[in-house]
C-alpha cells in the first residue's frame, strides 16, 4: 500500500501545481485588464462600457421619465435660459412703466387671465346704499353676499365703474337732481370688493366740481387703485392703462358720450383743463383704440352710453358699436342705463351694452357680472354671472332666479347663444 501512494504522489503535486499557475495567470489577466482598460481602449471602450450599463440599468428598472433627461450640465442651461418675455424691456423699466400707465400683474394661472366687470357702484353714506351698509355693521359682507364676493375676489382684474368722486370738499353741481360723493376713506371698500380699476368716465364724476375730481383721482392713487376715463388734461383722461400679465398686454380705455350736450354738467378734459374723456363724437375715442391695438394684444373699451331705463340699445350705441370693434377693440363694455341690456358681436368683438346697476341703490333690478378669460389666442371663454340688487345688497342668484335672468338676457340677445351657466357665444 505504501509503494502504490509513493508512484501516485509526484502526480498529484504536478496537477496541483499546474492549476495554481493557471489560475495566477488568469488573475493577472483580469487585473492588467481592468486596471489598463480606459487607457487601452480610449473613448471607444467607455462607450461600450456605458452602453452595456445602460442596458443592465434598461433592463432592471422599468421605463422612466429620467431616460429622456439631458445630463445635469445640460439641465442647469436649459433653466438657466428661460423663453424670454415679449415685454421683459418694459417690465424692467419702472420709470417707462409708470409714465405709459403699465401695471406688472400676476394671474392665478400661467397661460390664461379672468377678468370681471361689473356696472354702476355708489359709496355715498346720503343714499341707500351705504347709509344700509353702515346700519348693518360697516363690513362688506353687509352689503355683498359672500357668493358673489367669493366671483368678484375670484377674478384676476376686476374693473367697475366708479358713478361718484372721492372728496369731502367742493360745490355740488347748480341745478342737478342727484350729485354724489363720497368720503375719501370709503376707498378702502373698493379694496374689499377686489376693484383692481376704477372707471371714472361716467355723468357724476364731476358732481362737486374740478374740486371733487382731482380729489377723487388724488384719492385712488394713494389707495394704489388705478383709475381710467377722467384726468388732469385730455391726455391723462384718454390715455387707456395696461397690465402685462403672462406675457400678455391688456390695455383699458374708458370714455362717456353722456351728457349728450356742448357743454354738458360734466366737463370733458381739455389740453389744459381737468375732466372725463367724451367720445359723443367717437373720432378722438377711436384713434385712442387704435394706437392702444399697436402697443397690446388685447383692448378693452369701458363706455358710458345709451338711455336710463331703456333695455334697448339706443342709436348711438348702435352707431358707435361697430366703429369702435373696427378701431381694434376686441371687447366693449357698457354702462349708464341703469339696467341690463343685451350682448351682441360688431363682427368678432363682443358688446355688452349695458351691465346696469351692480351696488347702487334700494330699487330691485337684475344685475350681474361679466367674466372673461383670454391666453394667447383671444378670448378663451365669455361668460355672464346673474345676480340681484335687492335691499341694498347684491346676491348671487341660483336655481329658478338664476334661469329667469338669463332668460332675460336670451330675450334681449337674439343674435347670440347663452347657455344654462351664462357663457356666451355666436350660434
Amino acid at each position: 500500500m505504501k509503494k502504490r501512494s509513493g508512484v501516485k504522489k509526484p502526480v498529484w503535486v504536478f496537477v496541483i501545481t499546474l492549476s495554481a499557475v493557471v489560475l495566477a495567470g488568469l488573475l493577472v489577466i483580469a487585473a492588467v485588464k481592468f486596471y489598463l482598460k480606459p487607457y487601452v481602449f480610449g473613448r471607444e471602450g467607455r462607450e461600450e462600457e456605458n452602453e452595456a450599463k445602460n442596458q443592465t440599468a434598461h433592463v432592471e428598472d422599468s421605463p422612466s421619465f429620467w431616460e429622456n433627461v439631458p445630463d445635469g450640465q445640460e439641465v442647469m442651461a436649459q433653466a438657466a435660459t428661460p423663453e424670454p418675455s415679449r415685454y421683459g424691456k418694459e417690465l424692467a423699466d419702472v420709470e417707462y412703466r409708470k409714465a405709459n400707465r403699465i401695471y406688472a400683474w400676476e394671474a392665478d394661472r400661467e397661460e390664461e387671465v379672468t377678468l370681471g366687470f361689473v356696472g354702476d357702484i355708489l359709496l355715498d353714506d346720503e343714499y341707500a346704499i351705504m347709509a344700509n351698509l353702515l346700519r348693518r355693521g360697516g363690513t362688506i359682507n353687509d352689503g355683498i353676499s359672500d357668493g358673489m364676493l367669493l366671483e368678484l375676489q375670484g377674478v384676476d382684474i376686476l374693473i367697475a365703474n366708479n358713478e361718484f368722486p372721492f372728496t369731502d370738499r367742493g360745490v355740488p353741481t347748480e341745478g342737478k337732481t342727484f350729485t354724489f360723493r363720497a368720503d375719501t376713506k370709503t376707498a378702502a371698500y373698493l379694496h374689499d370688493i377686489g376693484v383692481d380699476a376704477a372707471v371714472l368716465a361716467n355723468n357724476h364724476i364731476y358732481d362737486f366740481g374740478e374740486t371733487g375730481l382731482l380729489d377723487t383721482l388724488d384719492t385712488l392713487s394713494g389707495a394704489g387703485i388705478p383709475y381710467v376715463g377722467a384726468g388732469r388734461d385730455l391726455s391723462e383722461a384718454s390715455a387707456p392703462i395696461y397690465y402685462i400679465v403672462n406675457d400678455m398686454k391688456i390695455a383699458l380705455v374708458a370714455a362717456t358720450q353722456i351728457e349728450r350736450l356742448e357743454n354738458p354738467d360734466t366737463k370733458g378734459a381739455t389740453e389744459t383743463s381737468p375732466g372725463v374723456f367724451r367720445c359723443l363724437d367717437p373720432e378722438k375715442l377711436c384713434e385712442t383704440v387704435s394706437r392702444a391695438k399697436e402697443n397690446s394684444d388685447f383692448v378693452i373699451v369701458y363706455i358710458h352710453w345709451g338711455t336710463e331705463n331703456v333695455t334697448e340699445p339706443d342709436w348711438a350705441q348702435l352707431d358707435q358699436a361697430p366703429k369702435i370693434a373696427e378701431a381694434g377693440a376686441d371687447l366693449i363694455i357698457g354702462d349708464h342705463p341703469h339696467c341690463l341690456q343685451g350682448i351682441t358681436y360688431a363682427g368678432d368683438t363682443p358688446v355688452f351694452y349695458s351691465l346696469g346697476n351692480f351696488w347702487f341703490n334700494s330699487k330691485t333690478v337684475d344685475t350681474g357680472m361679466v367674466k372673461v378669460t383670454l391666453n394667447m389666442e383671444g378670448i378663451k371663454s365669455l361668460q355672464f354671472v346673474p345676480a340681484l340688487q335687492s335691499d341694498c345688497k347684491v346676491d348671487l342668484v341660483y336655481g329658478a332666479e338664476k334661469e329667469r335672468i338669463l332668460n332675460q338676457m336670451r330675450a334681449l340677445s337674439p343674435q347670440v347663444v347663452i347657455d344654462q351657466e351664462g357663457y356666451v357665444s355666436k350660434p
